[in-house]
């Protein structure tokens, strides 16, 4: 037995040594040809990055550069336990791992967790998508949601939560073509280690709202109070909910629809965003001004239909 162990570790060891070198040229003597051909696509095909402006080389569907892409990371600041806004200190120093929002009001919603901070590269990412309608831009957007979606997947049982879309208004559904967290949601959805069922359709925005832009964090939960409903209660009832969406600021939308599930009878749910515009940030400075006048068109725009 061991003589057969030492044979086939040499076999192997023989094989790949052989097999290495041959790699390396074949990658040497193609090389000048993928660089011809990336030359070709960028004279024919004239594109930059939509992030930082420069020259796209390499063919693909998504119109940001490598390297933008490599400098998104995840948010690293002190969160709080439950709605994931970043800590201050003073609070640090309390030792509950709350924010005072959640320490006075805690939302509907068992725990939330983002990817990364709602500014530069995620923002511009959320934007294409959103706004340019960028749709293969939800592939990378779902990767960076499977990473906030397996955080919360370490508090459920064993059964896997079904994912449930933030819906738009169907008059906004409408204008825009599509729902930004459904797409968000599916790409996400083949990620995490186990597969997870996504259902569109459980939760129903039957009322439009106007923009939550400028509105005070009662203003926000007055304008989204009975704003969805559950398309059928056996569809959620006694099933663990993972409430999804692009982007989670003061956490009322999540919340409100969180309350409603649980009223449906779902037995617990989290909310999953890929990006987190932190209390108190100053978005102008993220360049976000421009978001909101977008916004705020698109909802005269849907009001309108």
């Amino acid at each position: 037995m061991e003589l057969l162990e030492v044979v086939f570790s040499s076999c192997e060891t023989l094989t790949r040594t052989r097999r290495d070198p041959r790699a390396r040229q074949r990658a040497v003597a193609l090389a000048p040809f993928q660089v011809l051909t990336q030359s070709i696509f960028s004279v024919l095909f004239p594109s930059d990055c939509r992030l930082c402006g420069t020259s796209l080389e390499n063919i693909s569907r998504v119109p940001v550069c490598q390297d933008c892409l490599a400098e998104i990371v995840p948010a690293r600041a002190p969160q709080c336990v439950i709605c994931s806004d970043r800590l201050a200190s003073a609070q640090l120093l309390r030792g509950d791992g709350l924010c005072a929002n959640c320490r006075d009001c805690s939302p509907d919603f068992d725990r939330a967790a983002s990817f990364g901070e709602y500014r530069g590269g995620v923002r511009g990412l959320i934007h294409l998508l959103k706004y340019e309608s960028v749709t293969p831009v939800a592939t990378p957007l779902g990767g960076m949601l499977a990473q906030a979606i397996t955080e919360l997947l370490a508090g459920c049982a064993d059964a896997a939560p079904l994912l449930i879309p933030v819906p738009l208004y169907k008059s906004r559904r409408r204008s825009r073509g599509f729902n930004q967290a459904e797409l968000i949601a599916r790409a996400a959805a083949k990620r995490p280690p186990q597969r997870l069922e996504v259902d569109c359709e459980a939760l129903v925005r039957h009322r439009d709202t106007v923009s939550q832009v400028g509105l005070t964090r009662e203003e926000r939960i007055a304008n989204v109070r009975d704003a969805f409903r559950v398309a059928d209660n056996a569809r959620v009832r006694g099933r663990d909910i993972m409430l999804v969406d692009d982007v989670m600021t003061t956490g009322t939308t999540l919340s409100e629809c969180a309350r409603v599930l649980k009223q449906a009878g779902a037995k617990r749910v989290w909310a999953a965003t890929v990006a987190r515009a932190y209390d108190g940030a100053d978005l102008r400075l993220a360049g976000d001004s421009a978001s909101e006048e977008e916004e705020a068109t698109e909802v005269a725009i849907s009001t309108s239909v």
